[in-house]
C-alpha cells in the first residue's frame, strides 16, 4: 500500500470548494464592524479553519465513503482511480480532522465548538450509520449549515469575543437555509449513481423538475425575508442591492429550470456568485444596524 502522491491528496481536499466557508466567514467578521479583538492572525487562523482545514477534512470524509458511488458517478476521483490505494483515503480523513482540531484551539472555546460540530456533521453526513446524505433533505441541510451559517457565525463570534447579536444569528441562520437549495445543485450530476445505490438525493426523490423547482424556492425564499428585514431594520440602499441580486437570480433560475440536469453547473457558477454577493451586501447592513460601523 504505497503512499499516495501529493497532486491525489490535494484533489481529494478539493480546493474549489472551500471557497464558500471562507466566504461566509468573512461575512460574519464585516458583520460585526468593529472587531473586540484586533488580530490579523486570528483572521488568518480562521480563513485556514474554515477552508482548507474544515472543509477540506469534509470532502476527504466524503470521498471516502462514497468510494462505490464514484465508481460510477466519478471513476477517475482519486479512490476509485486507484491514485489513493488501500486505506489512504480513511487515513487522510481522520489525520486532517485532528489537524482541523488543533488549529481550532487555537481560535479560543468558540471556535473550538463550532469547528468540532462542524467537523461532526461531516462525518456524520458522509459516514454509516448515521450517513445523513442518504436522505436530501438531511443531508443537504447538514452541509449548508457547514458551508454558510456555522462559518458565518465563527467569524462573527471570535471578533466580536462573545455570541454575536442575535439579528447576525437570524441572517446566518437564513442564508443557511438558502444554501440547501445550493446543496440540491451539485446532486444533479450523480443521479444516476444515487438511484442505482439507493442514496435518496432530491434529485432521486424528486424527480429532476421538482427537485429543480425547490432548489430555486430554497435560495429565492430566505433571500425575500433578508431584504424584508433589511427594510424593516432601515437599510433600503442595502436591501434594494439585495433585491437588484435576487431578481437577476430569478432571470438565470427561468433559464436553468428550463432544463436543470444540463444546466446546473452553469446555474451553480452564475447565480450562486450572486446570492453570495447578496450575503456580503447584507453584512455591511449588518454592521450599520448594529450600531459598530
Amino acid at each position: 500500500m504505497s503512499i499516495p502522491p501529493l497532486s491525489a491528496v490535494v484533489e481529494l481536499l478539493k480546493p474549489i470548494t472551500w471557497f464558500p466557508p471562507m466566504w461566509a466567514f468573512g461575512c460574519g467578521i464585516v458583520s460585526i464592524g468593529a472587531p473586540q479583538i484586533d488580530n490579523h492572525w486570528l483572521i488568518l487562523l480562521g480563513i485556514l479553519l474554515c477552508g482548507p482545514m474544515v472543509c477540506g477534512a469534509s470532502q476527504v470524509v466524503n470521498d471516502w465513503f462514497d468510494r462505490h458511488v464514484d465508481r460510477i458517478n466519478e471513476p477517475n476521483r482519486p479512490i476509485p482511480s486507484g491514485r489513493v490505494s488501500g486505506r489512504w483515503g480513511l487515513y487522510i480523513a481522520i489525520l486532517w480532522t485532528a489537524l482541523s482540531m488543533l488549529v481550532a484551539s487555537g481560535l479560543g472555546t468558540i471556535g473550538l465548538v463550532t469547528a468540532a460540530f462542524g467537523l461532526l456533521l461531516a462525518w456524520a453526513y458522509s459516514a454509516p450509520p448515521v450517513r445523513l446524505k442518504q436522505n436530501g433533505w438531511w443531508g443537504n441541510a447538514a452541509v449548508a449549515a457547514c458551508y454558510e451559517g456555522l462559518p458565518w457565525l465563527t467569524g462573527a463570534a471570535i471578533m466580536a469575543a462573545a455570541l454575536p447579536d442575535p439579528t447576525i444569528l437570524v441572517i446566518a441562520l437564513l442564508y443557511s437555509v438558502g444554501a440547501h437549495g445550493i446543496m440540491t445543485l451539485n446532486d444533479f450530476k450523480s443521479i444516476k449513481g444515487d438511484l442505482e445505490l439507493g442514496i435518496r438525493s432530491l434529485p432521486a426523490q424528486l424527480g429532476v423538475t421538482r427537485a429543480a423547482q425547490l432548489a430555486c424556492a430554497m435560495m429565492a425564499v430566505p433571500q425575500v425575508v433578508v431584504i424584508a428585514l433589511l427594510f424593516v431594520w432601515q437599510q433600503p440602499a442595502h436591501a434594494a442591492a439585495v433585491l437588484a441580486l435576487l431578481v437577476t437570480q430569478l432571470v438565470l433560475m427561468h433559464r436553468f429550470l428550463s432544463d436543470p440536469q444540463a444546466r446546473a453547473i452553469w446555474y451553480s457558477a452564475f447565480g450562486v456568485t450572486l446570492y453570495v454577493l447578496g450575503m456580503l451586501v447584507t453584512a455591511f447592513a449588518l454592521r450599520i444596524h448594529t450600531g459598530v460601523a
